[in-house]
């Protein structure tokens, strides 16, 4: 049986709100009211990263599942990121005689 772990201390950011700091809230309308009817607006840019890709134009890969010995994966792994592609392209140069520009 998994052993449990202790709870750990409350983050003095998070803590329970009392009932004084409930009654000194504002609506963000109150407070910012130029940024709101900004945002209502759709005025607003966002600042966040997409976390999406759309939809590709053709299927350029085909996923499959393969298995291998652990030291050839890890002669790529140890290369760091791009390992897959590493790996593709040694199997496209050995099918093919050759690299073929990406």
């Amino acid at each position: 049986m998994a052993k449990k772990l202790p709870k750990p201390p409350p983050d003095v950011d998070d803590l329970p709100l009392t009932d004084e700091v409930l009654g000194q809230m504002r609506p963000a309308s109150e407070v910012t009211p130029d940024i709101v009817a900004a945002h209502t607006r759709g005025e607003l840019q966002r600042n966040e990263p997409r976390r999406f890709r759309g939809p590709q134009k053709e299927a350029t890969k085909v996923q499959t599942t393969l298995r291998l010995d652990s030291d050839v994966v890890g002669y790529f792994k140890d290369g760091g990121k791009g390992w897959q592609t590493r790996l593709n392209d040694a199997l496209r140069d050995v099918v093919f005689g050759h690299k073929e520009a990406s």
